[in-house]
């Protein structure tokens, strides 16, 4: 079968299109005809180096899939040959990627697709939505009534925290680089959309009459702490997802004295149980409408090099050029 491959880690030049061999699936998992895969930043990551992960050569990158069941492991139950699927956590921690015509995945890892949603769709919801989800309901509690700031609303984690807040009834406040995201955050639901700047952090406390915001989704590699905490609203909750080499400075005694959490997480480190609850939610509003996908660029599966160089430069390089999800043709 066809899949892209990497035999070292480095730049996206690396990545080759080439054969690999089918792997059957073992006792608890299935085989997936994967339809669509997605890039993601951490795919970047772990395909250049920058985040060493033990990685079996030659290596499959892509952690998204949506596909269908091909064959069934022992021990299976719920999936059956000739289901449509989608899913995440592959490509990392020693899986195999889903870079590839036939993917072999720990069913736990895999979810039951719901009708009439695409293929498109599902694969580019799979990460970001997990990490959406979990920021927002694991980690900060967000409730109906909340007042919730999340930075960076239009990209891949940021569209859909907008919209999964507003589905349970929360009000969000959000901060983009452009009047026209700023728009395109106001259509995903979003209250208010506040250009990056030097009046950011003012524009928002004064939009909350000085009450203050209940939750701030931090999806930017660099926290500003030190005006963040000023417009936390006592006992608020900041949830870090971003920023692996930030280390910013941090107002201490402000901080404690409102009675503030501070949480970070990776969503590759939730247990599978956690991301299922997770994926439950993201099928329902998918199915139903309430949450749609940004699908900034397609790219067939032997243009794996140029998708990863795209990312690479709209995510580390700020060309500007990309508004949601990579997605990569496979079949």
């Amino acid at each position: 079968m066809r899949a892209v491959l990497l035999d070292q880690t480095g730049p996206s030049e690396n990545l080759r299109l080439g054969d690999a061999p089918i792997v059957p699936p073992g006792p608890g998992e299935i085989r997936v005809n994967v339809k669509r895969a997605s890039i993601n930043p951490i795919d970047l990551y772990i395909r250049s180096g920058t985040v060493p992960m033990a990685l079996p050569m030659p290596f499959t990158p892509g952690c998204d899939f949506a596909g269908v069941v091909e064959e069934v492991g022992s021990g299976v139950e719920g999936f059956r040959v000739g289901q449509r699927v989608w899913g995440s956590n592959q490509g990392l921690l020693g899986r195999q990627g889903t870079l590839r015509e036939q993917a072999t995945i720990q069913a736990h890892f895999a979810y039951p697709a719901p009708e009439g949603v695409s293929d498109d769709s599902l694969a580019a919801a799979a990460l970001t939505g997990i990490t959406a989800h979990l920021a927002l309901f694991v980690n900060a509690q967000v409730k109906a009534g909340d007042t919730v700031v999340i930075q960076g609303g239009t990209g891949g984690v940021g569209s859909m925290a907008i919209q999964m807040a507003k589905a349970v009834g929360a009000r969000v406040i959000t901060t983009v680089r452009s009047e026209e995201k700023a728009n395109l955050a106001l259509s995903l639901g979003a209250e208010k959309a506040i250009l990056f700047g030097g009046k950011t952090f003012e524009e928002i406390r004064a939009y909350t009459g000085g009450k203050g915001v209940d939750a701030w989704i931090e999806t930017q590699r660099e926290p500003d702490f030190l005006n963040i905490v000023p417009t936390m609203a006592p006992r608020g909750r900041i949830v870090i997802l971003a920023g692996r080499t930030s280390q910013p400075l941090f107002p201490v005694g402000p901080f404690y004295v409102k009675g503030l959490s501070l949480k970070g997480f990776a969503m590759f480190n939730a247990t599978p149980a956690e991301q299922a609850a997770c994926a439950v939610d993201i099928s329902r509003w998918l199915a139903e409408g309430a949450l749609k996908v940004q699908v900034g660029q397609t790219f067939d599966l032997d243009q794996a090099v140029e998708a990863h160089r795209f990312l690479e430069e709209n995510t580390l390089g700020f060309a500007g050029k990309l508004v949601g999800k990579v997605l990569v043709r496979v079949s």
